[in-house]
């Protein structure tokens, strides 16, 4: 059954004389041959009812099958978005449709904020239909124009193909600046593209130092704004900087006297009103200034150190951190509720070393960067590039800063070049400066941290095992680590349990994930 629903149009559907020889939009929806409404509900004002006679009059006369339910539909002001929507959705809630009802709202009559409100509530599910436009009879058709939309747009091949793309282009924008052809990782960006251009909740990034989290946050603040859901600014802050009586003024605020020589300030909540706040190594902040954010997140409002008032923040979070937040939960580093809060969208980056296909594109974006920043162009030599990146693929490159690292490295390499060519001579110098680091920065012996010097192993074993250890401590999960050292035989595996290979390796020595992980 065809059930219009509709507004009688105060001018456009008015009768008189001359009523039969111009296009009245109500009128207009029985004169196809080929279509039939069975149901009319027509919304009229009280005082407009006496003259909607005149159209029903009419519509009886070249439709007299059709059922017409003439609705009394009071409005004190017809423009009033409130008063309209809430007596809409009043009508749309005490409808009862047949199961077999087709419905079609028409929004081609009635005001501008009733045409609105009618697509709001088509759009929300209230009223299950399809809008309908009706429209003069066009040049050469003799019917009146008649154009039903379905607001599913998967069913619009062309806007969704227009959808699709401008997709693509948001998940771009949002890698602006990550060169990756890493598979995973791209998959990953699009995944948060979505969710990015979707939800105000929380986002958790997780991943070793230097693996490109706070570049991805200023990127997705950057989407945001473009698509208009965040106004004010963005707010960055390391909370491993946050130390002491000092964190809890730094994030809330504090009130004139709160401490020895405090004036009034606003905090970086208070500061990220209206905007996005980025708490990179989250992980790192105090479990008194967790209640508070806790609170912060789940109500807007939070009271300033010092003061008895609260004060309100409407902000969108991203939350950073290098370390395992389920592991510091268990250890009561961090508080249960809190990460539950903030966990519901988590993505783990990978370190540099965990995408070796992302090497040679981000050596070309660095001295592209520093071409930029320093305005003059440096490029390798065929041999020196090859040497660098047989060196940056090989088991002997750590890559513990991940990016960082490689910034760097370019960064010196460019620096000393001559002639805006870097040599083997300024590769190699650099190969010497990256081992330094590197064994500098590893612990000596972190079997022996574990076990005690004396641990009768074979040195093959003690190697495989530092390295094991190595790799658990630098990433979130027991999962993750896994991924790392089995990246070549899980290729072969229809299944992978990465997480529970590497904890039946660590069982051999009486070890587990979370000790080896804490230290």
């Amino acid at each position: 059954m065809t059930t219009v629903l509709g507004f009688y149009g105060t001018n456009m559907d008015a009768g008189g004389k001359r009523r039969w020889d111009r296009w009245r939009p109500t009128l207009s929806l029985f004169q196809h041959p080929d279509r039939v409404v069975d149901r009319l509900e027509l919304l009229v004002g009280p005082s407009w009812r006496r003259k909607a006679q005149s159209l029903i009059h009419d519509i009886e006369r070249i439709s007299p099958e059709t059922e017409i339910c003439v609705v009394d539909f009071p409005l004190d002001d017809p423009w009033d978005f409130q008063e309209v929507f809430g007596a809409l959705l009043d009508h749309a809630e005490g409808r009862e449709p047949s199961e077999d009802e087709d419905l079609l709202v028409h929004i081609t009559t009635g005001t501008h904020v009733a045409q609105i409100c009618l697509f709001l509530l088509v759009e929300a599910g209230f009223l299950r239909g399809r809008l309908l436009q009706t429209g003069p009879i066009p040049r050469g058709k003799d019917v009146p124009g008649w154009d039903a939309i379905d607001l599913d747009l998967a069913r619009y091949e062309r806007i969704n193909q227009r959808f699709e793309a401008r997709q693509a282009q948001d998940a771009d924008f949002l890698k602006r600046g990550i060169q990756t052809r890493n598979a995973a990782f791209n998959d990953m960006i699009r995944e948060l593209e979505l969710i990015a251009s979707a939800s105000r909740a929380p986002i958790l990034l997780s991943g070793p130092t230097g693996a490109g989290k706070s570049h991805l946050a200023e990127r997705i603040g950057a989407l945001k704004r473009r698509k208009g859901q965040i106004r004010g600014p963005m707010v960055s802050v390391n909370c491993a900087t946050l130390r002491g009586d000092k964190a809890m003024a730094a994030l809330f605020g504090h009130s004139r006297g709160a401490f020895t020589g405090a004036q009034s300030r606003e905090g970086l909540l208070r500061r990220a009103d209206g905007g996005l706040l980025f708490l990179d190594e989250i992980g790192e902040l105090g479990l008194d200034e967790q209640a508070v954010l806790l609170r912060a997140i789940e109500s807007g409002r939070f009271l300033p150190l010092g003061s008895d008032v609260e004060v309100e923040s409407d902000f969108q979070l991203i939350a950073g951190t290098n370390r395992d937040l389920r592991q510091a939960v268990s250890a009561g580093r961090f508080r249960e509720d809190l990460l539950a809060r903030i966990d519901l969208w988590h993505f783990e980056l990978p370190g540099l070393a965990q995408r070796p296909e992302d090497i040679a594109p981000n050596l070309d974006y660095e001295l592209l960067r520093h071409a930029q920043e320093r305005g003059r162009k440096v490029a390798f030599n065929t041999e020196a590039r090859r040497a660098f990146l047989r060196f940056a693929h090989s088991p002997e490159a750590a890559w513990r800063g991940n990016f960082r690292d490689l910034n760097g490295a370019v960064t010196r390499m460019a620096t000393l070049s001559t002639g805006g060519r870097i040599r083997m001579e300024q590769v190699e110098a650099e190969l010497v400066r990256l081992r330094r680091r590197w064994q500098r920065s590893a612990p000596p012996d972190l079997v022996a941290q574990l076990l005690g010097p004396d641990v009768p192993l074979d040195r093959f074993e003690r190697v495989q095992l530092n390295e094991v250890i190595r790799v658990c401590r630098e990433q979130p999960s027991a999962a993750a680590a896994g991924r790392v050292l089995f990246a070549e035989s899980r290729k072969a595996r229809k299944t992978h349990n990465d997480g529970d290979r590497l904890r039946k390796y660590l069982a051999k020595f009486e070890l587990d994930f979370e000790g080896v992980r804490g230290g």
